[in-house]
């Protein structure tokens, strides 16, 4: 393919990155969040930005959401495909066994909730793309490269 037909196929096809992060707290109790634009619970996340790279993108997301610094090396669960944004979509999800939690950024016009939840005690309207990750993490289960 020439350079601008290869171009062009970027523009028109492009293909989108993000990042979802599994924090625990001292307790053992995981990391949710709720958005302003989507209804349910989240793992925290979001985009990858021009220039980072998924681990610097799942650093700065948890900081920005969550108020959460990711203190050593994250562990790779598994990348998904998301069919439902745009067609070529995907999701990193990593592990964070490894963070300082510092106080939780008060709602704002993205995020309207950063809270730690037991794991038998999940808030309802947890997504099922979270309850199943969550499960596969928590079991040790093979991850469906489904998001």
């Amino acid at each position: 393919m020439v350079p601008f037909q290869s171009f062009l196929r970027r523009i028109r096809h492009g293909l989108t990155l993000g990042v979802r992060v599994i924090v625990t707290d001292q307790d053992g109790r995981i990391l949710l969040v709720r958005h302003s634009y989507t209804r349910g619970w989240h793992l925290p996340g979001g985009g990858v930005d021009v220039g980072e790279n998924a681990e610097q993108a799942a650093g700065r997301e948890l900081r920005e959401e969550a108020g959460v610094d990711v203190t050593g090396p994250l562990r790779l669960i598994g990348v998904y495909f998301n069919a439902r944004m745009a067609g070529r979509d995907h999701v990193v999800c990593y592990h964070a066994p490894h963070v300082k939690i510092g106080p939780r950024p008060k709602p704002n016009l993205e995020i309207r909730a950063a809270e730690f939840f037991p794991l038998d005690a999940l808030p309802e309207g947890v997504t099922p793309a979270t309850a199943r990750r969550l499960a596969e993490w928590r079991q040790g289960l093979s991850t469906d490269p489904m998001w």
